[in-house]
């Protein structure tokens, strides 16, 4: 009896002590804005199918969100709307003026300042979301190209060893042929608050 209750004490001191690690994971939920419109070209709302898209962003985030981070512009804002509205938050804007890599890191600093536990939804641009993974130690993944929109990454930061990368798709799928940047060269171009104009 006496080795029965020593060994269920090991099992629930083991087992606490696996939720607490757990507990202190940061988790950070990453996707580009939804669809915007071709117009005002600066600062373009969303589409219909990007409206559907944030309201598809709702579903696909099952779990607790504790904070939200975005860009100043519309597109972005736009696509947090749902979800901050329904768990009673008011996304953060994180300025991309610096120059993307400055912007990176705010918004990994950002995150990381937080308390362990917590989960950030950051709402991004085809080039900020893979600058922002790398930023907070995740591998790093090509920029997404201008038709990809369903992309959703998820970003396990444990307390110990290295972030843990996984990705969905959520909403409706993109069209056929949507990331035919990453098997072409990308045009350079340039103007935009980051060297080229934001995605």
């Amino acid at each position: 009896m006496r080795h029965t209750l020593i060994g269920l004490a090991l099992w629930c001191t083991a087992a606490l002590g696996a939720t607490g690690a757990l507990a202190q994971d940061r988790t950070v939920i990453l996707v580009r804005h939804a669809e915007r419109a071709a117009e005002p070209r600066g600062d373009p709302p969303l589409t219909e199918a990007g409206r559907s898209r944030a309201d598809a962003l709702v579903d696909a985030i099952t779990g607790q969100v504790d904070a939200v981070i975005v860009t100043p512009y519309r597109r972005t804002r736009e696509t947090a709307v749902p979800i901050a509205r329904i768990r009673g938050l008011t996304p953060v804007e994180v300025s991309p003026a610096g120059g993307l890599a400055a912007h990176a890191r705010e918004v990994a600093d950002s995150v990381l300042a937080g308390p362990a536990g917590r989960t950030v939804l950051v709402v991004g641009h085809s080039n900020t979301v893979p600058a922002i993974i790398a930023a907070l130690g995740g591998p790093r993944i090509p920029d997404l190209c201008e038709g990809e929109h369903a992309r959703m990454f998820v970003l396990t930061i444990p307390a110990d060893g290295a972030p843990r990368l996984k990705e969905q798709a959520y909403g409706a799928p993109d069209a056929p042929g949507a990331d035919a940047c990453h098997t072409a060269a990308r045009p350079d171009s340039s103007g935009g608050p980051l060297g080229h104009p934001l995605p």
